[in-house]
């Protein structure tokens, strides 16, 4: 039977559209399924290198980390020269603000891949002085602690159906709280001397606000959500996971240390 226009003259109903019709005669390609595996394919090429990078951030900042916890020689430079610990600060904040501000220059290579190192080793120069100020068995436990909290988050981005990328306003609502907290940190400090039970609600606060950010950062690299990062964003992807793995493990060395 011949196919006939939608409608059909006569009120009959309209045959349905070959196969053939969606076929690009030139390739033998089916266009119409051919793009969904294709965009599949480039979210998983993009999933994958934002993992291998966020692996190799992570292994940085354990090895730095342990070096500073384990050797006694190391551990004793450490305190007692704390001036490394503002520069390092001041490497940090440098770094993430051109990261996360400049597109240009965390999309181009191989400047993108210098700034992040760079990035990477400060970070982890910081996650390394706090933990020199605590004991042993402190960071070993806190290392546990984030190991199993960040892979429950994981699995739980991944295989949850809320959309998370869509609670801008709960972040800002704990970003904000934070802030307060801090500041009410400082002036406590400074004032009458440190607080331990305010210092270990901070770090609650800071805790319970990246692993939500954790949460929202996963399944803006998954994709399928309200956000999704570009495909070209795989450098700012891991950066994102990043910063939240190793706040979340300062937050509960943080914790640990305020509880003592």
């Amino acid at each position: 039977m011949a196919n006939t226009p939608y409608p059909t003259d006569g009120g009959g109903l309209p045959s349905c559209p070959s196969y053939e019709s969606t076929m690009n005669e030139a390739t033998g390609v089916n266009e119409f399924t051919a793009s969904t595996f294709s965009d599949k394919d480039v979210r998983r090429k993009f999933i994958r290198k934002v993992y291998v990078i966020l692996a190799i951030q992570l292994t940085v900042t354990t090895a730095i980390v342990c070096i500073f916890t384990f050797i006694p020689e190391v551990r004793y430079a450490i305190q007692q020269n704390p001036w490394a610990y503002y520069v390092a600060y001041a490497v940090f904040l440098v770094t993430y603000i051109i990261l996360s501000c400049c597109v240009e220059c965390r999309r181009r290579a191989p400047g993108n891949y210098l700034c992040l190192a760079v990035f990477t080793l400060a970070l982890s120069y910081l996650a390394g002085t706090i933990a020199a100020f605590h004991s042993t068995l402190s960071v070993v436990i806190a290392f546990l602690m984030t190991i199993i909290l960040c892979v429950a988050i994981t699995v739980f981005a991944m295989q949850t159906r809320w959309d998370f990328t869509m609670c801008s306003g709960l972040i800002l609502v704990l970003s904000l709280t934070l802030l307060l907290t801090g500041i009410a940190c400082l002036i406590v400090n400074f004032t009458l001397g440190r607080n331990s039970v305010l210092s270990a609600v901070y770090s609650g606060i800071a805790l319970l606000l990246f692993s939500i950010l954790l949460v929202v950062d996963t399944q803006m690299v998954l994709g399928g959500k309200g956000h999704e990062l570009s495909e070209e964003e795989y450098i700012f992807g891991a950066l994102q996971i990043y910063v939240d793995v190793v706040i979340i493990l300062i937050s509960i060395m943080g914790i640990s240390g305020a509880a003592r």
